[in-house]
């Protein structure tokens, strides 16, 4: 049994979530939910095998192995019921990277690539660094629940429109979506030519039944390349592997040749070790997360009603990210982000920063011991409802 409710110090430890908080808020004091990692010690059979790797005594350049590349197609079939072939996998040194080359490779300058917000916010950088328009079709928010809109993206896709952006499941708001849903929006960019890009690195962290885009159909995995990676499942994202799935030889080799270019295919050798370690054994210990972060979520809702807070979130479908809405206070975006940093001295994300629709939200990560996550609600809830 993994004990999920050991506290570890991350302070001074070149850790980006505690020690950048100066960088990004401005102050070094307050209890930091932002960053989607989580505050549990990684897996100890993960340990273990970078221990084992180490006590080789080089670390020269690595490469991909056979086993490691069949871990990732087990696990996608044991995992997701999705049977895919070595031979789709390319692997990168980052899912946003990733992004990042698949954008040059599916469109040219100028060309259009539609993003759903609120989302992952560093993907508007990836769409305006690499010198196309960024278009987005806002998801359609109803008493905390959001779905496609499907009429307005319909009627933004033009002769330029490239690339459609998939944040699946959704960061920061939280959906599974439906094979139904993800088969809508497939057609739409069958119909018109699009590729999709298709985040799925949360896709292990999921309270109800997961789709693949890719696996719906032949059709749709043409069209399709998927990004993944261990990284959040097991809080090894500081390690930097992640990978893409892409069924379509023509499109694969067009995302590897800037792959190739870009020098981003080049992994660490712990990288490689820990994803496979994570793969072949972690699955009784991602039953054991999933059941703790279940609980928190369930503790926050709780909190919130026992304390009869304004303060109101939809229970996520995935993830450990929570979409708190600040809406039902008299204030504005800033008058809210001011309080939370300054007053209760918690640092979420800023929801502005996932798009035009994220305001009055902030995203809370309830991915730590309980005991921490019921101190930063104390404070929240003291100063926003007690006052």
């Amino acid at each position: 049994m993994h004990n999920f409710d050991e506290i570890v110090n991350r302070k001074d430890t070149n850790c980006l979530k505690y020690d950048a908080l100066p960088k990004y808020f401005g102050i070094d004091d307050a209890q930091p939910l932002w960053v989607a990692d989580m505050d549990f010690k990684t897996p100890e059979f993960i340990n273990n095998a970078i221990i084992e790797r180490a006590q080789h005594g080089v670390y020269g350049y690595a490469k991909a192995t056979p086993a490691l590349l069949n871990s990732i197609v087990n696990w996608m079939k044991e995992r997701h019921d999705w049977q895919i072939d070595a031979s789709w996998i390319s692997l990168a040194n980052g899912v946003v990277p990733a992004y990042s080359a698949a954008i040059e490779a599916f469109s040219e300058i100028g060309d259009e690539v539609i993003v759903q917000t609120p989302v992952y916010y560093p993907l508007f950088n990836s769409v305006k660094h690499n010198k196309r328009k960024l278009v987005t079709n806002p998801l359609v928010e109803k008493d905390g629940r959001y779905t496609m809109d499907l009429e307005d993206l319909k009627s933004k896709i033009t002769k330029k429109t490239k690339i459609l952006t998939l944040c699946s499941p959704h960061n920061p708001v939280g959906r599974v979506w439906d094979k139904a849903e993800l088969e809508a929006l497939a057609n739409i960019c069958l119909e018109n030519n699009i590729t999709i890009i298709s985040d799925e690195i949360h896709a292990d962290i999921v309270f109800k039944k997961f789709t693949p885009l890719a696996k719906i159909s032949k059709e749709i995995s043409d069209i399709t390349i998927t990004l993944n990676a261990a990284g959040k499942t097991f809080n090894i994202a500081g390690l930097n592997c992640s990978y893409a799935i892409c069924e379509n030889k023509d499109l694969l080799k067009r995302f590897n040749d800037v792959v190739i270019k870009r020098e981003i295919n080049s992994i660490n050798v712990f990288g490689f070790t820990a994803l496979q370690s994570a793969y072949e054994n972690g699955q009784p210990w991602l039953k054991e997360l999933l059941e703790y972060l279940n609980n928190n979520i369930t503790f926050v809702d709780m909190y919130l009603k026992e304390t009869k807070s304004k303060i109101t979130f939809k229970r996520p479908e995935a993830t450990y990210l929570l979409w708190f809405s600040f809406k039902n206070y008299s204030m504005s975006h800033s008058e809210v982000k001011e309080k939370l940093l300054k007053v209760a001295k918690v640092a979420l994300n800023d929801g502005l920063t996932f798009g035009k629709n994220g305001e009055c939200y902030f995203r809370l990560n309830c991915a730590l011991p309980q005991s921490e996550l019921k101190t930063a609600l104390s404070k929240i809830v003291t100063v926003f409802d007690e006052n």
